[in-house]
């Protein structure tokens, strides 16, 4: 039982994949029985969120000092750019609303948004450390509760009720 629980907390750390992949994995009949579900959350939440302080303290420092590498270079300057133009985009639209927007954008469980790409971009806008924290813990919970009902067939049984 142990090791299925370190299996979905590295699952749950791995960028793009995170909580929105460990869900499904841990409450699956993958290895036999699924995992309890209280626990499975809170063992995703925490393998999620650990990566959090190093990607927002460190990550834009390494990709500004790899942008003038020869192997690297183009491509942290890429990386570099869209996160700079994602967090303009977002500051524009979401104005004072900024922490809700982090909070909705990783929250909401879709290809390419999370606590890895929020987080990032909340360190490319100079946001507050522990605001964003608050931001993504809070978009990861409801990440969780989206692929736990999806994973338990919840909005394919509406989706056949409604229609």
């Amino acid at each position: 039982m142990l090791k299925k629980y370190v299996f979905v907390f590295l699952i749950s750390m791995i960028p793009i994949i995170e909580l929105r992949g460990a869900v499904p994995v841990g409450l699956s009949h993958l290895w036999g029985d699924s995992l309890p579900v209280l626990p499975l959350y809170i063992v995703c939440i925490l393998g999620n969120m650990l990566p959090v302080p190093f990607i927002f303290f460190f990550a834009r420092k390494v990709l500004v000092w790899g942008a003038d590498k020869k192997l690297i270079g183009k491509f942290f300057t890429f990386c570099l750019e869209k996160g700079e133009q994602g967090g303009k985009k977002l500051q524009e639209k979401a104005g004072r609303g900024l922490y809700w927007a982090l909070f909705l954008f990783v929250g909401i469980p879709l290809p390419g948004t999370g606590a890895w790409t929020g987080t990032l971009a909340a360190s490319f806008l100079d946001m507050d450390f522990k605001k964003s924290v608050i931001a993504v813990i809070a978009g990861v919970i409801l990440a969780g509760i989206i692929m736990g009902l999806a994973s338990a067939g919840i909005f394919g049984a509406a989706g056949t009720i409604f229609s």
